[in-house]
């Protein structure tokens, strides 16, 4: 079996929820992630962009939950040691090859020092790599082998939605943000995440309404994936996209959606995706209730649940990054 032989240079960087971007993701760390990525593909035939549809996952994970440790190197991949070493291995802690293989374990030597270390980027990676070949390389089985490692069909469809992104463009750097209406235009907004609701019962209000006027282009504030577009009786029209940080835009009360626009579809910031709007408050058509204005709200999903997060300080961040490229 071939071997890979790989230098993995060690860094630690944490991604916030939400995050838009982190200081410790830099081009070389771009560029050691796709390198590994890359190394595997020549070696086990797994195109490199699923790979790094499911690293980016692992990633956002472990930035959403306190029970993961933050990634210690370039990849992000987590393996119960238990997993690794084989079930009813007595040695949680075993490095040996062969009787990790013995004991059914994930764990393999994949930068050929003998050794199948489970802290290494390399041998990390090359194990769930085997465990997606063993299934196949086309994407209909490399779905298939997602599901049986992670037993959950939210999890198959947001790395493949990462892959479609990352194999779309190539490269790994695609966390830029845009603010969801065009900055210099009319409107305002505050905080009012939390805040009660009662319309449809008692409710909180997750999300930040920008109030503008009607049919102001309303765009996508990240590169990602429309998950789900249409009509909700308390949203109006509205759009789903959740990006590579696994973090879900949610945008509702929209006038109507741009041509051609679909789910599954990938996005990028500034792409106009629809248009403020006063809709919902019942059912489809309903408009008029209450003032044009664009419900922007985010989610996390940590692979166990979602939880809706307050995007006033994203918004004010995104809208003076897009004032400053005005200048």
């Amino acid at each position: 079996m071939k071997k890979l032989f790989l230098l993995t240079i060690t860094c630690l960087f944490i991604l916030a929820p939400g995050q838009v971007a982190n200081a410790a993701d830099t081009p070389d760390v771009y560029a050691g992630r796709m390198a590994l990525y890359k190394n595997m593909e020549a070696a086990l035939q797994i195109p490199w962009y699923y790979l790094a549809g499911a690293d980016q996952y692992e990633h956002s994970l472990r930035a959403a939950r306190r029970d993961l440790e933050p990634a210690k190197g370039f990849i992000g991949i987590h393996i119960e040691p238990s997993k690794w070493s084989g079930a009813l291995n007595p040695d949680l802690n075993d490095v040996n090859p062969l009787t990790i293989t013995f004991f059914d374990g994930l764990g393999q030597d994949g930068n050929g020092d003998g050794k199948a270390d489970i802290t290494n980027d390399t041998d990390r990676l090359y194990a769930f790599s085997k465990h997606l070949q063993a299934y196949g390389a086309d994407e209909d089985n490399i779905r298939i082998g997602l599901w049986d490692y992670y037993k959950r069909d939210k999890a198959v469809s947001i790395i493949m939605g990462n892959a479609e992104i990352y194999k779309k463009y190539g490269r790994l750097d695609l966390h830029e943000k845009a603010f969801p209406v065009p900055v210099r235009t009319h409107y305002t907004y505050l905080n009012t995440w939390g805040s009660a609701r009662g319309w449809g019962g008692r409710r909180i209000h997750e999300g930040t309404d920008i109030f503008a006027d009607y049919s102001l282009p309303v765009r996508s504030t990240s590169y990602g994936i429309i998950e789900m577009k249409g009509w909700n009786k308390f949203g109006g029209w509205r759009i789903g996209i959740r990006d590579l940080n696994n973090t879900y835009h949610y945008f509702a009360h929209l006038s109507g959606f741009a041509k051609g626009l679909k789910v599954g579809q990938i996005v990028e910031p500034g792409q106009v995706i629809g248009g403020v709007g006063s809709t919902g408050y019942g059912p489809p058509g309903t408009s008029g209730k209450f003032p044009p204005h664009l419900h922007y709200g985010m989610y996390k999903d940590n692979g166990i649940t979602e939880w809706s997060f307050d995007p006033y300080p994203y918004l004010k961040l995104w809208e003076r990054k897009d004032l400053a490229k005005k200048k």
